[in-house]
């Protein structure tokens, strides 16, 4: 894999042919999986990620930056990487800038030796963010660390995942604020594995708050309204549900 590769593995080619001038408002988000098998791999990603592209990331404007690992997650161990672009063809010109950074292709280069294999794969989705929070907002920063819960819910069609999405919108997100549960972002996938989908993360202090706020979320009056709207039943809008407890890396801008 060269590196421009490595920057565009959705599969950016599409992508190219997106006019800057129409660009939407809401930001593109980017979550890439490094699916790993051991500590060596571990250690050699997080290593890479920290001391090579977060840098170059920054240095040509990017961030604030995740960068995650499991906690209670199928197919772990991984790290889980949370970039945002303000729009599509910045994902192009960003991968471009990246490529040409010197300090950055050292790193790449030993990260992608072929002595050692540093990961088992990498898999990326694109996704565009919800009217109702249309760019990436990390929570205020602390000393203890939190948990991030981030779910994924698939749909049968696009007409239900639009529904899905327009049930966001119009309120269900706006409870999760009122709640205390603390959106970081929300987005509707555009690229990537079993469309369509939406995926969303939430912030909390622990386990055990995540668990008080679930309770009083599941009990509150206006959501107990809205999902008794007949178009809102899950059984119609929503096929699978998956679930990741992560925290934040030690690197990580959003932790």
């Amino acid at each position: 894999m060269d590196r421009r590769n490595f920057m565009t593995a959705a599969g950016s080619a599409g992508l190219a042919a997106v006019p800057l001038a129409a660009a939407p408002a809401n930001a593109i988000f980017e979550l890439r999986w490094f699916r790993l098998r051991n500590g060596s791999q571990v250690a050699r990603t997080t290593d890479f990620l920290s001391r090579h592209y977060l840098p170059a990331a920054r240095r040509v404007g990017l961030g604030p930056m995740g960068f995650f690992n499991a906690v209670i997650a199928d197919q772990a161990p991984f790290v889980l990487a949370l970039t945002s672009y303000p729009n599509l063809q910045a994902v192009l010109d960003t991968a471009d800038k990246i490529d040409a950074d010197k300090e950055f292709r050292k790193g790449f280069e030993e990260y992608n030796s072929m002595s050692e294999l540093s990961y088992i794969r990498m898999e990326t989705a694109l996704l565009r963010a919800f009217d109702v929070q249309k760019s990436l907002v990390p929570p205020p920063a602390r000393k203890a660390p939190r948990i991030f819960e981030m779910r994924t819910y698939e749909s049968n069609n696009a007409r239900a995942g639009k529904t899905k999405v327009r049930m966001f919108n119009e309120g269900e997100a706006q409870i999760f604020r009122r709640l205390g549960m603390q959106p970081v972002f929300f987005g509707e996938s555009i690229a990537g594995r079993h469309l369509p989908n939406l995926t969303y993360m939430l912030s909390f202090d622990s386990l055990a708050d995540r668990e008080k706020k679930w309770d009083a979320f599941r009990s509150d009056p206006e959501w107990v309204k809205m999902r008794s709207i007949p178009e809102y039943a899950d059984a119609l809008i929503v096929s699978n549900i998956t679930t990741a407890i992560l925290r934040g890396l030690p690197f990580s801008d959003i932790r």
